[in-house]
């Protein structure tokens, strides 16, 4: 049984939802992203999206633009952000990590190269962004072939036939894009949620992640009444700019890791107080 799939099926029992962050890997250097990702877990994370740098990265927001820049300075590659994978499961084996990010690095390293490495790094599932359902078939192959979950996004404007399509190519979970247009942006209606929430679950048992828009704790909950997981990310991103004034080094990691932690437990103890 794969780590995201056990991962579901124990928060189920317990009649609770997932919580997933995103941070890019390598932000503001790459020191601290092992480090971060176990303090996360500890603040009730419990699968964890970990964005890989990318020049061009077209479906996100200023902010998290602006970290794929701050990781790309210390040229942090899609094989360094394997490296840290592999650096985390040496002490952690049970929580799930998912890649975000863009089809071009793995398309330079080749579908069976990437596939290999990431199972080999530990890796549980891949959301490749600009890497539509109908040209997915090879790569997906590949990731399935070494039971590595490929994810899909789903939007407030897909219609059922493509819905299913995208559900059929997807394991793991599918993540639903909760606002129009790019990362960070957009005002969340839960209630709309819910109402294409009900049109997937119509068209597929895959548990189904929102993000987009969620920016404290109270949208946080509001969302797990009606999603499976909650996904977060700009605002977690967000520290990372807050404590560039600091000298790079200890006081800033702690500040960046103090910041995300205290958001992150207070979205784990809204969402518990729901059920």
């Amino acid at each position: 049984m794969s780590r995201i799939k056990n991962c579901f099926d124990k928060l189920n029992t317990g009649n609770r939802k997932a919580l997933i962050p995103f941070v890019t890997a390598g932000d503001p250097d790459p020191a601290l992203t092992v480090p971060l990702m176990h303090a996360m877990v500890e603040a009730g994370a419990d699968i964890i999206e970990l964005g890989v740098p990318f020049s061009d990265p077209m479906a996100d927001g200023p902010v998290i633009q602006r970290a794929a820049e701050r990781a790309l300075l210390h040229h942090v590659s899609l094989r360094d952000v394997l490296g840290m994978v592999a650096t985390f499961r040496q002490q952690d084996d049970h929580t799930p990590v998912v890649l975000m990010g863009y089809l071009n690095p793995v398309e330079v390293m080749g579908y069976p190269a990437f596939a290999a490495a990431a199972e080999n790094a530990g890796v549980d599932g891949v959301l490749t962004v600009d890497l539509p359902p109908e040209e997915a078939q090879v790569c997906a192959g590949e990731l399935r072939a070494r039971d590595i979950d490929p994810i899909f996004l789903l939007a407030p404007t897909t219609d059922d036939e493509r819905i299913k399509l995208i559900c059929e190519a997807a394991s793991g979970y599918v993540y639903y894009v909760a606002v129009k247009g790019v990362t960070g942006a957009g005002n969340l209606d839960v209630a709309a949620v819910a109402d294409k929430l009900t049109q997937i679950r119509a068209l597929s048992h895959l548990p189904v992640g929102v993000g987009f828009g969620i920016k404290d704790a109270s949208s946080a909950a509001a969302v797990a009444t009606v999603a499976d997981a909650v996904i977060v990310g700009s605002v977690l991103v967000k520290q990372m700019e807050l404590a560039q004034s600091l000298k790079q080094g200890t006081e800033q990691h702690d500040t960046i890791t103090a910041g995300i932690t205290g958001l992150l437990a207070q979205m784990r103890a809204a969402m518990d107080a729901i059920v």
